[in-house]
């Protein structure tokens, strides 16, 4: 697609969000029949299927906050002149063709379409059949956007493929595709990877690890892992694991408190056997690869370490590499934490649920990356370019 010029681009997402208030109603209507059509047997993939009038203002808060960022096209990385008299200027480029495949939730169909169209990249977009309704309409605001605009629908398109014509189209594209965002559990992710045949970059499962210290202020400590567990469990910086250093002050004492307020809130524990004979009515691991389970749900391991260092191995071998916090009031040992943890985000006496582009500042978020090429964490406006040299001579040939 052609470079546009960035006046043309805001006035689509002006459009766009006008379009927006005026049809929240109908787009709330296709929603519900979404679901009314959704087997309630995955809570968390339901909570993410929601469209209401808070949504439909989210959707447009998002075109606007992108409408109103700079353009993140040809901005000048670097500018040399070598001593042969070429200049060579190195600036931010779109990536061309970007398709992203995810689950349940309309709102991308919002915020990935306004953060690659703005990039002044074209879009596939490949959602789950559970938002099925949600999506054409979405797709339909999108398209009167455009059209209004004098401007093709061909920048943003859903994909209406069955499993085995996305594995198809994977393999061979029926046209240019430049990177694949898959945005879902582990299935969809080993799925894409194994059939694509351009650059991928994965939006990764959460099973988001937290460390009480010895040295950690208890208080709050409890508040922080009430809210990373409880606040949204279908968010992938929801926490799932929590470990406690056994050397702490009140150790047994504290245990139960922790357990008191997770029950306060319905959260089911689990724990290993270090903790397990310390609590009461508590489930015990029954196997090991539920270290690897990403919960979304009110659900959450509890295990003890003797110190940061088993901490850190713990978090490193078993985490989905997302987000990770310690609560410690010693910032040296937060620091060595924080540098040896192998995350998108680490967190200093924090809440993981603070991995989000909105919160963090980026603003919109196509996802969040636990790739570390080319960008690790929320992948906004600023991170959906790559860049392009261009090299100004005047018949300059190498010798």
């Amino acid at each position: 697609m052609k470079l546009l010029n960035t006046d043309i681009k805001n006035n689509v997402l002006k459009s766009m969000a006008d379009i927006l208030d005026r049809k929240r109603d109908a787009i709330i209507e296709a929603n519900k029949k979404d679901l009314e059509a959704f087997q309630k047997e995955d809570q968390a993939l339901f909570d993410r299927l929601i469209v209401n009038n808070k949504k439909v203002n989210e959707m447009i808060e998002a075109v606007n906050s992108v409408r109103h960022q700079d353009d993140p096209v040809g901005q000048e990385i670097s500018n040399r002149t070598l001593k042969n008299g070429l200049n060579i200027v190195n600036t931010t480029a779109p990536f061309g063709t970007i398709l992203i495949i995810y689950e349940s939730r309309p709102d991308v169909t919002i915020e990935a379409a306004v953060l690659a169209f703005k990039a002044n990249n074209k879009i596939l977009l490949k959602g789950g059949k559970e938002a099925y309704n949600s999506n054409i309409i979405l797709e339909q605001c999108w398209h009167e956007a455009l059209t209004e605009n004098g401007l093709s629908k061909d920048w943003i398109k859903l994909l209406h493929l069955k499993r085995e014509e996305t594995q198809e189209f994977l393999k061979n594209p029926t046209e240019p595709l430049d990177l694949i965002v898959p945005r879902g559990g582990e299935r969809l992710i080993e799925f894409v990877k194994t059939h694509a045949t351009c650059a991928v970059l994965v939006s990764g499962r959460g099973n988001n690890f937290l460390y009480v210290s010895e040295k950690a202020d208890w208080s709050k400590a409890v508040n922080v892992i009430i809210n990373a567990k409880t606040d949204k469990i279908s968010g992938c910086n929801a926490l799932d694991k929590v470990l406690i250093n056994k050397n702490i002050p009140e150790y047994e004492t504290k245990l139960a408190m922790l357990q008191q307020k997770l029950e306060q809130h319905k959260v089911e524990i689990i724990a290993d056997e270090s903790v397990s004979h310390l609590l009461e009515n508590v489930n015990k691991i029954s196997q090991n690869s539920i270290w690897f389970e990403e919960f979304l749900a009110l659900k959450l391991l509890i295990a003890s370490v003797d110190n940061s260092d088993e901490a850190m191995e713990m978090i490193n071998k078993y985490s989905g590499k997302h987000s990770a916090a310690i609560i410690t009031e010693d910032k040296s040992e937060a620091l060595t934490f924080m540098n040896n943890v192998d995350s998108a985000a680490v967190y200093h006496n924090a809440s993981t649920r603070f991995t989000d582009g909105g919160q963090m500042g980026v603003g919109a978020e196509l996802a969040i990356s636990t790739d570390k090429l080319h960008h690790r964490g929320p992948l906004g406006l600023k991170q959906l370019v790559t860049n392009k040299y261009y090299v100004f001579g005047d018949g300059q040939v190498r010798v």
